[in-house]
């Protein structure tokens, strides 16, 4: 039996949802996956339908979720179902959600410099996720992060590079990619992302689609 994916995309436009959407349901009917993609966050009513998939991918940035639809996923996810996103798309979602941040691990706060800021993912530990990959840099939005200490972090950046106020804080390896476990859940994270272009790098890439199915037990895919 295949495994069964639902998307959802929509909040702000700035972070293309439509396209960073369209991307990961390609790169998801690749590896044999049934994908059904939505524009609202009424996919999330159904808290049964949502317990039947294997993945929920999350790709909407800003925006409000009510309690019972975040319950939905909270439940599902805890069950067993996997959850994986990138950037705005996943952490920073529902910003007043803190059950959702609980669940995702962190939570987006700055991006000194804004777009364009050229920095270096530096990966950390083994992982199925990350065996082979080598640093490699990007020119994005640098992701400052507040994170749960309990996720097992698979790669970093180093602030600071642009000008803000963080830094008399000294040099700081922020976690970009993580992974950690909400119940029986598999929960997989990337701070990069700000359009499908970005994700479309091929390091960028590999590494996303190696974190879907890892999150949705599909490794063997």
């Amino acid at each position: 039996m295949n495994k069964k994916a639902l998307i959802v995309w929509g909040g702000w436009t700035g972070h293309d949802p439509q396209n960073v959407a369209a991307l990961f349901e390609r790169v998801l009917k690749e590896q044999a996956f049934d994908v059904e993609i939505s524009d609202s966050v009424d996919a999330f009513n159904d808290g049964a339908k949502l317990k039947a998939l294997s993945l929920i991918v999350p790709v909407w940035t800003m925006g409000t979720i009510t309690n019972d639809q975040c319950k939905n996923v909270c439940e599902a996810v805890n069950s067993g179902v996997g959850i994986a996103g990138v950037h705005g798309g996943m952490c920073d979602s529902f910003r007043a959600n803190t059950e959702w941040q609980f669940m995702t691990g962190g939570q987006f706060v700055a991006h000194p410099g804004n777009d364009g800021v050229t920095h270096r993912i530096s990966f950390t530990g083994k992982h199925w996720i990350t065996d082979g990959l080598i640093d490699y840099d990007v020119t994005s939005e640098q992701y400052y992060m507040h994170v749960d200490p309990a996720n097992t972090v698979l790669a970093t950046t180093r602030f600071p590079i642009a000008d803000g106020p963080h830094v008399p804080n000294g040099e700081v390896h922020m976690p970009a990619v993580w992974t950690k476990f909400y119940g029986k859940g598999r929960v997989f994270y990337c701070s990069l992302g700000h359009t499908a272009k970005v994700i479309e790098q091929p390091e960028t890439l590999r590494l996303c689609k190696r974190g879907l199915l890892w999150a949705a037990h599909a490794e063997q895919a």
